[in-house]
Parts: C-alpha cells; structure tokens; sequence
C-alpha cells in the first residue's frame, strides 16, 4: 500500500496535474512579451529571478508526474526522514516527498517558496492531502531562509526553484548533506555552473542526466 497511489492521494495528484497540464506558463500574457532568448536570460540570471518567477506566481510550474514518482521512490527506498526542497509552488512536488515521508513511518520536509500566494495555495493542497504535519514551509528568498535552521543531516534535496540559484543553495546545505543522500535538479540544463560542479569528478558527487529534465546525483562523502 502507498500514501501516492490511494485516497487522498491518489485523486488529489491527478487533479493538480491535469490541472498543470492545462495552464502552460508559455502561452499565457503573464510572459508572452518575452522572447524565448529573453526567457533563458532571466531564468538563468542570479539578479533577475524574482522579477520572472512573480510574473509566473499563478502558475503551478510543477514537476511531470514521472519526476513526482522518481522523487517518492527515492525517498522510499533511501528511507529518508529529513528532505529540503527549493521551491514549493503550489506544492505538487512537495505532496510527493511528504507522502514518502508519511510512509516511512514520518520525518520532516523543509521547503520554501518566496511568493505568498503560491504558500497558500500548497498548504491547502497539503492539508487536502493530509500530509501538512511533515511539512515547514518557509517564507522568502532560500538564500535567507535555507541559511538557518536545517537538520543536521539531510538524506534528499529537491532543487526546483531559481536556476541560477542551484549552486548557492548546494553550498547552504552541502555540508548536511549525508554520505549517499541525493539529490534531483529539475531543469538543470538552466544551471550550467551546477551541472559543472556535480560532474566533476573532484566535486565529492556521483551525478547523471536521468530522463530528459532532471539530473540526479548522489553525494559520495
């Protein structure tokens, strides 16, 4: 039996993603002004992102539901109890590693998301879901609210937010970081000084490109 699978879960998720599917960020005003060279600029800028992601802050930007799955499996099978995720939205990733959280046994998920809006919209789906007890969501810019407070060892990392922020959110948590955790950086592609650092083979990861958007790697000490 999974929490994913069963109410509810279950009909929760396929509401959201239907949900997602139907309101594409790239066809909508909120950014039709924007070039596809401006898009990348901005979302992989370290000065800039605020100003994109509140232009997208009625957008769910959630992960495919294949990531969804990748990320509770990951969770159950490292029998994780303690997840940081960057970028909660409207909390359909979140609702994945909760609910792997739920089933083994419990622990605690910290994410964070700087748009209020987005905030509530995920502790409504939480508590849907009935997973809101396993989760902290923190208000405002990672770089602030991911400096403070964090387990000291942390089995599962979720980077989904900035791009351009991947790197300076690794560096928050890097050293909470257990041997073998992992970690999953949705749209890496967007964060080449990321993928560098992970690949390399001094960088302390074992990394690789895993479906057509996620990059998994596995922190080796």
């Amino acid at each position: 039996m999974s929490s994913l699978t069963t109410a509810p879960l279950a009909p929760l998720l396929k509401k959201l993603f239907e949900a997602a599917a139907a309101s594409s960020p790239f066809v909508s005003p909120a950014i039709a002004d924007l070039t596809a060279k401006d898009r990348t600029r901005l979302m992989r800028s370290k000065t800039h992102y605020r100003y994109f992601y509140r232009r997208l802050k009625d957008f769910p930007l959630a992960v495919s539901p294949e990531t969804g799955q990748l990320l509770y499996m990951l969770a159950r099978s490292t029998r994780a109890r303690t997840i940081v995720e960057f970028g909660t939205s409207f909390g359909i990733s979140t609702l994945h590693l909760a609910a792997a959280l739920r089933d083994n046994g419990g622990g605690r998920l910290i994410s964070t998301e700087f748009e209020p809006s987005k905030i509530e919209r995920a502790r409504e789906n939480l508590t849907a879901g009935g997973l809101a007890d396993l989760v902290e969501i923190r208000q405002g810019d990672a770089l602030q609210t991911l400096s403070v407070d964090l387990p000291d060892e942390i089995d599962l990392l979720l980077l989904d937010g900035a791009k351009a922020l991947y790197p300076d959110i690794l560096d928050l948590v890097e050293r909470r970081l257990r041997p073998g955790a992992l970690i999953v950086a949705d749209n890496a592609d967007h964060s080449p000084d990321y993928l560098a650092r992970v690949r390399s083979p001094a960088g302390g990861y074992l990394s690789t490109p895993f479906a057509e958007d996620v990059e998994l790697s596995m922190r080796l000490a």
